[in-house]
């Protein structure tokens, strides 16, 4: 029974399951000192073989199509639940191909794939047919073979050249650790322990370094789940208090995600749960998410210079009061710049139209088209045209990244949501971040917004909230940007690792530093990014943060902190827009709240 209630625990973990009436909530602690218990076996027993080409971890996942194949696995599912943390990966259940020639249906079904793994259990490495289906396709296609069991098992395998994750033990987590191992979130520490066969022999094996997020229990970092609890307590809080009608919460700590659970529903009829695979409207979590990340990049490449003007990237801006404001005065927010443009208050009936047409492009929302050129020809002149008045004073502005979303445009000559999706968001194995969301997903794994009852006359659910880069068709360089939790992460994760992730270098260390760093004596900021309050009265954006914290807030109801004193991701998505604007997710301080209790169970330790 105790091992029921363990990988019951483990599934909640790893899959998203929020069973909060399992034995795992109910005791978590026990049980996870008993998941490391048996992760620590299972390290002492994973071996990599055949990788002389160094392809685990995999990288290029920009790449990759993969297929997960199994046949008699018990625990594919969790298997492939882990898979998918890092790309998006297809199951086969190879029991449905029997015999020879249903394998090379099998076969057929992969072809436009080019990355295979297949997970065999060990009585399945004496079957002929199964080798053979994995040294064919290894001609063609990047295969990986994972295998649990006895170390016997590997003996009919010599022929086989494809990498080998071998792990002796056979559970709910050695299928968790072996998917990990695949993709760098975990590192493989051991060869192996005694010779098997003429080619695996002992001492046979490649170690590998952690190069991604891992998925585990608090207790791997140090931090005991029963600490943790004040964060379902907020969340309910949040909820019962109608803060917000749901909320997703999750926390990396020393690149390990040890905190991922949803609560409430999508609205407050309550009919469809919250999961943390939902997309969120990030808001101004934008600006450091998608416009800050492409100006690191431009600026490391020596692409773009801080201290050039938007006179010398806009050709419209030089003969306007903003030719001589810095890309530097931007970021920082001291550029002088009105908050914001007019948006749907100066649109006229002859703007929008009801169906889409060569003259009414832009898709604002269900049934409403504006006209084409609007931008050009209304809300540009507005951004060049508006008034300078604060310049060298920190005075927060939309339109900061609104030109800096031109000024990367310029550079690049690539579409700001193109441009991070090929640089950052699909290399990094991003899967539901990027703008337009309703191009790529259903409606029911979108987190809707408000019931805009003035302006579009609609509930948000998919299209962007915020009104300016709604009339901009969804992509802007404040706003537009959807993600769910997990891919934040491993965004943040990349910038805390110093630019790198996954063996590969998006951004340069020194660069990152550069940005996140406190940069003028006239606020907080950094370029970008938000930082920790030096006025302490204020606990911004947690009492307990460190003065390195850096991140940014979204109007919808959203957060990323990123602490590096801590080695900590933190990340808070909410909709506290639905189905109205309402103040009392931040009059309740429950972001900042949920982010003390993080590091009050950090400091409690395990």
């Amino acid at each position: 029974m105790r091992k029921i209630s363990i990988y019951h625990c483990l599934a909640s973990i790893f899959a998203g399951v929020i069973l909060l009436q399992t034995a795992c909530a109910q005791n978590p602690h026990a049980a996870n000192a008993s998941i490391l218990a048996e992760e620590r076996l299972i390290e002492q027993s994973t071996v990599l073989l055949n990788n002389e080409q160094q392809f685990i971890p995999i990288q290029n996942l920009d790449q990759g199509k993969v297929a997960s194949v199994h046949f008699s696995y018990a625990f594919s599912a969790m298997f492939d639940s882990l898979l998918n943390k890092y790309t998006k990966v297809q199951s086969f259940n190879g029991n449905t191909y029997t015999g020879q020639s249903s394998l090379a249906d099998l076969t057929d079904e992969l072809k436009m794939y080019n990355t295979i793994i297949v997970s065999l259990s060990e009585t399945e490495t004496n079957n002929k047919p199964l080798i053979d289906f994995i040294n064919s396709n290894k001609k063609l296609k990047n295969v990986v073979l994972v295998v649990f069991g006895k170390g016997t098992a590997l003996a009919p395998l010599d022929a086989v050249t494809a990498p080998i994750v071998w792990t002796e033990r056979q559970t709910a987590l050695s299928a968790s650790y072996a998917a990990q191992v695949i993709f760098g979130g975990i590192a493989v520490t051991q060869k192996l322990p005694k010779g098997f066969s003429v080619k695996y022999r002992y001492g046979t094996g490649f170690l590998t370094a952690k190069t991604r997020l891992q998925y585990t229990v608090p207790e791997d970092a140090g931090i005991n789940a029963n600490n943790l609890l004040a964060i379902d307590d907020i969340a309910r809080e949040a909820i019962s208090q109608h803060a917000t009608p749901g909320c997703v919460v999750m926390v990396a700590k020393d690149g390990k995600v040890i905190f991922n659970k949803a609560y409430g529903y999508h609205t407050y009829d309550d009919l469809i749960p919250d999961n943390i695979t939902d997309i969120f409207d990030l808001a101004s979590m934008t600006k450091i998410s998608a416009t800050t990340m492409t100006a690191m990049k431009l600026t490391g490449d020596g692409k773009m210079n801080l201290d050039s003007t938007l006179g010398y990237y806009i050709a419209k801006a030089k003969a306007t009061n903003k030719s001589d404001i810095k890309v530097r005065e931007l970021l920082l927010h001291e550029a002088g710049l009105i908050p914001d443009i007019a948006t749907f208050t100066k649109i006229k009936p002859t703007d929008y139209s009801a169906d889409s047409s060569a003259a009414f492009p832009t898709k604002v929302n269900d049934n409403y088209f504006l006209r084409k050129d609007y931008f050009k020809d209304v809300m540009y002149p507005d951004m060049l045209n508006s008034p300078v008045r604060t310049r060298g004073k920190y005075v927060y502005s939309d339109l900061s990244m609104l030109f800096m979303k031109e000024v990367e445009e310029n550079i690049t000559a690539v579409p700001l949501n193109i441009y991070v999706q090929q640089q950052f968001y699909t290399p990094l194995g991003m899967q539901t971040a990027g703008f337009l969301p309703l191009y790529r997903f259903k409606k029911d794994r979108i987190i809707p917004t408000e019931n805009d009852e003035k302006d579009r006359h609609a509930l948000l659910d998919g299209y962007v909230h915020d009104p300016t880069a709604a009339l901009l068709g969804g992509v802007a360089g404040h706003a537009g940007l959807f993600a769910n939790s997990n891919d934040v992460a491993i965004l943040y994760q990349m910038v805390l690792n110093g630019g790198t992730y996954g063996g590969v270098q998006y951004l340069k260390p020194e660069i990152v530093k550069m940005f996140t760093a406190k940069y003028s004596d006239n606020s907080r900021r950094g370029l970008g990014f938000d930082r920790w309050d030096p006025n302490i009265s204020l606990g911004y954006p947690s009492k307990l943060a460190s003065p390195e914290t850096y991140g940014h807030t979204g109007y919808t109801g959203t957060c990323v902190w990123v602490d590096p004193k801590s080695n900590l991701v933190y990340i808070f998505l909410s909709n506290r827009v639905n189905p109205k604007v309402s103040d009392k997710l931040s009059q309740l301080k429950i972001r900042g709240r949920i982010q003390d209790a993080i590091y009050e169970a950090i400091a409690k330790g395990n």
